[in-house]
């Protein structure tokens, strides 16, 4: 086994640079995978603000490589690398809402060194119950996607029952809100768009949006509303985390609509509680990921939208390029970004 290995880190703003760190070691029922892709999510604001970040990314596909004892995996399987280091027994683990547990490891302490959380390398550790093998007709790079590509909007539409009697309103049209929309095609639903950005506009189209509206219009819940025979959506989706797009979710649903987020924000919405919640009867849900259950209907997404997921992966990149990556993940004028480490 290599005693070092290559990973990305972000010196400073808008610089970023490969360098020779440590291999780790697994431990108990810990794998060793081998990163042979690293989808690239919102690494880009740390790029952007600038700073020293040393352990990038949350996402990945490999190949286990090593265990230190029988685990739930074995050397040589393909493997999706789920977020997180949960306890795997509490209630909520136990349930596949792992996301949602409050017994997580501490990554340092348990392994002894920082390195080996960061997916922007060659190599990581994971508990094994958070490495979902990858069916053998897709590839690794299709495997990928069934984190933040498609997790997600999967689970929110979970969460919200969202099906083929629906119109949904998707809001922010970055990589999750593109993945958002082949789910939703997945499951039936037609689509309404809102982005202001012209590239991702027009990939939204290609993807089954049927119409994409422009969010910085202050008529763009009537728009909406105009398009859904006066009554506003069933459902809203907001994946920009932005106030703003939580309250145009809310104007533009239908009463006794569903709102979902999955955008993190760290600032106030104005959510009313009287005139959204009791007399518009509303349902509003918070969901993070999806359920460690449902990592094989994801995998039914992937294989029976091979079309929309060409067209949602719009770069593949060398690891050794992350500078030019993480600029063109800055400029908004993609989808989703797949980097391999190897390369």
């Amino acid at each position: 086994m290599m005693q070092s290995m290559r990973k990305a880190i972000i010196t400073g703003v808008r610089n970023a640079e490969v360098v020779d760190v440590p291999v780790p070691r697994p431990k108990e029922d810990w794998a060793l995978v081998k990163v042979l892709v690293t989808p690239m999510c919102t690494e880009y604001k740390a790029f952007v603000q600038g700073g020293r970040h040393e352990f990038l990314g949350h996402e990945a596909a490999g190949e286990v490589v090593e265990v230190a004892q029988p685990c739930g995996v074995s050397v040589g399987d393909r493997v999706v690398v789920m977020p997180q280091y949960p306890c795997a027994k509490c209630d909520l683990c136990l349930a596949g809402e792992y996301i949602y547990c409050e017994n997580c490891y501490d990554f340092d302490r348990f392994t002894s060194s920082p390195e080996g959380k960061a997916t922007y390398a060659q190599y990581l550790l994971k508990p094994a119950g958070l490495l979902p093998r990858i069916p053998d007709d897709l590839s690794v790079e299709e495997g990928s996607l069934a984190c933040c590509a498609f997790g997600p909007s999967f689970g929110a539409f979970d969460r919200i029952g969202l099906n083929a009697e629906d119109t949904v309103l998707i809001t922010g049209l970055g990589p999750v809100g593109l993945g958002a929309i082949v789910n939703a095609r997945f499951r039936g639903a037609r689509v309404i768009g809102a982005e202001m950005e012209p590239w991702r506009v027009e990939r939204a189209r290609e993807l089954g949006a049927e119409a994409v509206l422009d969010p910085r219009d202050a008529d763009c819940a009537a728009q909406v509303r105009a398009l859904t025979g006066g009554l506003g959506v069933s459902a809203a989706l907001d994946c920009s985390g932005t106030p703003a797009a939580h309250r145009l979710c809310i104007d533009a649903v239908r009463r006794r609509g569903r709102v979902v987020f999955v955008g993190e924000c760290w600032e106030p919405t104005t959510l009313k509680v009287s005139d959204d919640m009791l007399r518009k009867g509303l349902t509003v849900v918070g969901s993070w990921h999806y359920n460690r259950s449902r990592v094989n209907a994801i995998f039914e997404v992937v294989r029976r939208m091979r079309r929309e997921v060409e067209l949602l992966v719009s770069h593949v990149l060398p690891m050794s390029r992350v500078q030019e990556a993480l600029e063109i993940s800055a400029s908004h004028q993609c989808a989703k970004i797949l980097l391999h480490p190897w390369e």
